[in-house]
């Protein structure tokens, strides 16, 4: 064994179309050894891909140089498979096609017959050997990156490149399609290179972890040595004490970089001492709304209307034998069944499981934009039944208007709820939270130029602005890369740590599960899902992402959840206790 590949001096920028230039890889100096898994970790916008496709020969760098077994890269090349984060598959042929595609390409010298043995040993390699047939589209997404894993791998490249190919998957297939290339490894004894944004996942993966340092002008900052034994199981390392103190100290490094650029706001404007209108009051009062009538309240039984009479800070939100029923082709489907909970008044709940268990389905009932099959769920004493400013929704997909500026798309939501303050105060409500979700010198940006983690900063900063007595949060950081996730999340603590306002989260992520709630709720799978388990956080307030890491109560809870997440893996709903 010895150096495969070798990267010294490595610096690229970019001009801008207003001749700007700006510097992305600044030195980048890097030696892999043959064999090697390495992961390239860091913050969005640090260079990673512009790192991933210089090494791929299909950007070429300003200055220094890269070497494969001493050779200098000229431009691509079939010993280096590369695998994109989006799919890139030609969606009219067929799983088989798409992998012939790259084999006919680079392996010309073959007979026909060596090439469709090779074809069919990749596809059967990423466990897609079922589904030769089938086009892109009667694909799942975890699906469509194993058919690109495995024309990479057709190649059969001395180097196999993979750009953070499993962002965009769900939680599940991302861990499964993680053991799919631990398999791989162990199986081809190829040299891999993985761009990621996920700390575990580098932990899960790698021998050695490159952290590149924030942009602009990206260096390599911290190389560390993974010495956790293989194979890594998610529950056993994350008993183990040496991984804990592994993790704790990239996390850590993570942080100490993010600090100087955190973006958790103080603001310069006091929130005016104004209280939104009661909307529902106001429909009541006219003899309209959904609860003029009160039918729907008395369709309930006697009994669990008298306890809603009981003191509301400690049954402030109730979900009582819910229900949702989708009808279809096959008859009626149950997708949630005897959905059961009580919350008390400024508490925070996190809903996790995995994807199809119904959590995004309790949480449009809970916020009235989905309809009630069965059972009910009442807020403050009042049956929800329809969406309102009541409840504030931050979906995982930023929901602006394009057109206008962060303080024009928070003002419409406080324009409605503030009609009786002043246009001044109106104002100071907008300003106010922005600048707590670190917004306060992007106020006048447009919707459309800002970035995804930026947008998602107006729709937490409009949520709290409407002062609601619910907080829903759908994924809201889903759609964003880990590290962003962290900043968010600390917008998230500190705002809500202001407010004290309800709320449920649905996440995937148990670290953030953890991190955010007074109780996790744990849901089994779908379909007919239901409450499997829920876990108390005894935790103090505040919490700190660091000071976590060196608690044992929080690898404890996050054993219980992994363990929860584990054991409904590939189990149906009748594992439901």
């Amino acid at each position: 064994m010895g150096t495969i590949l070798s990267l010294s001096g490595v610096t690229k920028s970019y001009t801008g179309q207003t001749g700007a230039v700006t510097p992305v890889l600044d030195g980048i100096d890097l030696a892999v050894e043959e064999g090697e898994f390495i992961a390239i970790l860091g913050f969005s916008g640090a260079g990673k891909t512009t790192l991933i496709s210089t090494i791929a020969g299909l950007v070429e760098p300003d200055a220094g140089e890269i070497r494969l077994r001493g050779a200098p890269i000229d431009g691509p090349g079939k010993d280096r498979g590369l695998v994109f984060q989006s799919y890139s598959l030609l969606p009219w042929l067929t799983v088989e096609k798409n992998v012939a595609l790259a084999v006919d390409a680079v392996h010309k010298d073959r007979s026909k017959a060596e090439r469709a043995a090779l074809v069919r040993q990749k596809v059967e390699l990423v466990g897609l050997g079922h589904a030769m047939d089938r086009k892109p589209a009667q694909l799942s997404g975890g699906m469509r990156q194993r058919v690109s894993v495995a024309r990479a791998l057709a190649m059969e490249p001395e180097i196999l490149l993979l750009d953070e190919p499993l962002s965009a998957l769900d939680a599940l297939t991302r861990a499964k399609l993680q053991d799919e290339i631990e398999r791989i490894r162990k199986e081809e004894k190829r040299t891999i290179i993985l761009v990621t944004n996920d700390v575990d996942e580098a932990l899960l993966l790698a021998d050695r972890v490159a952290v590149l340092t924030p942009a602009p002008a990206a260096r390599i900052g911290r190389i560390f040595t993974v010495d956790v034994p293989r194979p890594r199981e998610r529950e056993a390392v994350n008993d183990d004490a040496h991984f804990q103190a592994l993790r704790r100290e990239i996390v850590g490094y993570l942080g100490a970089l993010n600090e100087a650029g955190s973006s958790v706001g103080s603001s310069t404007v006091s929130l005016p001492d104004v209280v939104p209108i009661d909307l529902f009051a106001r429909a009541r009062e006219a003899g309209a709304g959904p609860m003029a009538s009160g039918a729907a309240r008395d369709a309930l039984p006697k009994a669990y209307v008298e306890a809603g009479h009981s003191a509301v800070e400690q049954r402030y939100l109730e979900f009582f034998k819910l229900h949702k029923v989708y009808p279809t082709a096959k008859g009626p489907l149950t997708v949630v069944e005897d959905f059961n909970l009580l919350m008390d008044k400024g508490e925070f709940i996190s809903l996790i499981g995995h994807s199809g268990c119904g959590k995004s389905t309790v949480l449009t009932m809970a916020a009235g934009l989905n309809a009630i099959s069965s059972g009910g769920i009442v807020l403050d004493n009042r049956e929800i039944s329809g969406a309102g400013p009541d409840k504030a929704v931050v979906f995982q997909a930023p929901s602006l208007m394009p057109w206008l500026t962060a303080r024009q798309n928070v003002a419409l939501g406080v324009e409605r709820v503030y009609p009786h303050a002043s246009k001044a105060e109106r104002g100071d409500i907008v300003d106010y939270y922005l600048e707590r979700v670190g917004l306060g010198d992007a106020m006048d940006k447009m919707a459309s130029e800002m970035s995804n983690g930026m947008r998602q900063r107006v729709g937490i900063a409009r949520a709290f602005a409407l002062s609601p007595r619910l907080l829903l949060l759908d994924e809201p950081f889903g759609m964003l890369d880990s590290l962003t996730r962290w900043d968010l999340q600390d917008v998230l603590v500190e705002t809500w740590n202001r407010t004290k306002v309800t709320a449920i989260m649905v996440t995937h992520d148990v670290d953030e599960a953890i991190l955010l709630a007074d109780r996790v709720v744990m849901m089994t799978n779908g379909p007919r899902a239901t409450i499997g388990k829920v876990l108390k956080v005894d935790l103090p307030r505040p919490r700190d992402r660091k000071a976590l890491l060196d608690d044992p109560r929080f690898y404890q809870y996050r054993q219980e959840v992994l363990h929860f997440l584990a054991e409904y893996d590939h189990g149906p709903a009748s594992k439901a206790a």
